[in-house]
């Protein structure tokens, strides 16, 4: 069995490890790019992050991410139990109305949003057609938002409904024999079972909207820039690798930190049942 593992361990070496060490020797050096030996050891690249301008671009890119992911637990939970508690016969098909997009390209699912939001789009026809004011909200932030919770918000339902779903109904039947209403039930044993998707589905939400370039660089335009811009920009535009690389470097240390706290977060029920 071991050797059946071999092939994958492989492919993560040299799909995933060796871009990674890369990236992290462009991050402590300067010099060009193509000439390894003009390359210097440096933390400057470092240094250069602590700027206003940067710092600003990080703080707002975090702002979007929490508030997308904020947006699509309040919208995933509900839909995740309502398809949870759904029927049978009719759970795959409620499924099939998140998944089916999904199997588009992101790409063009971003493009319909422009479409939808742009000043001459389809929604502000529609309005003009009723004589109401038209949405000024692309390119900005707000346009960003909405893509970011349309592209994410299956990735948060999808966790929490598999982990609803394993919910055995007795549980929720002895808990209202023993006098809980619906809110209590939900509080003290539906909520406390789940929150092992919850913290999966913020996770998965998280980290592809703090890191986004694509949603932001076509709703938002040049009024939203994130860190996943100004990381894309050093690669294609500016030709500078090494800072860009810097940028990623810590870009994945703050979500590798941010996946640390909730998997304590996730740790800390379990916990709580052994001690119980």
């Amino acid at each position: 069995m071991r050797l059946l593992a071999w092939p994958y361990v492989g492919w993560m070496a040299v799909f995933v490890v060796v871009p990674l060490l890369l990236v992290l020797v462009y991050s402590f050096t300067s010099g060009d790019i193509h000439d390894v030996s003009t390359w210097q050891f440096t933390a400057d690249n470092f240094a250069r992050f602590n700027e206003p301008t940067y710092l600003k671009v990080m703080g707002d890119s975090f702002v979007l991410a929490t508030a997308s992911t904020s947006i699509c637990l309040l919208l995933g939970y509900p839909v995740a139990m309502i398809i949870a508690r759904a029927d049978i016969r009719y759970r795959n098909l409620l499924l099939m109305f998140f998944l089916v997009p999904m199997w588009m390209n992101f790409l063009l699912r971003t493009y319909a949003w422009m479409s939808l939001l742009s000043p001459n789009g389809l929604i502000n026809r529609g309005l003009q057609a009723l004589g109401l004011p038209i949405l000024e909200i692309m390119p900005g932030p707000w346009a960003v938002l909405l893509g970011m919770v349309y592209n994410f918000l299956p990735f948060m339902v999808l966790p929490i409904y598999t982990v609803l779903s394993k919910i055995e109904k007795p549980l929720l039947e002895a808990s209202s024999d023993l006098g809980a209403n619906k809110f209590l039930t939900f509080w003290k044993v539906i909520f406390p079972l789940s929150i092992p998707g919850v913290v999966s589905g913020i996770t998965m939400v998280f980290m592809p909207a703090v890191s986004t370039f694509v949603i932001s660089s076509l709703l938002g335009g040049s009024k939203t820039l994130l860190i996943g811009d100004v990381i894309e920009q050093q690669f294609t535009y500016e030709r500078n690798w090494h800072f860009g690389s810097s940028l990623s470097i810590i870009l994945m240390i703050i979500i590798l930190l941010s996946m640390a706290v909730m998997s304590r977060i996730d740790r800390k029920p379990a916990e709580g049942g052994r001690a119980v």
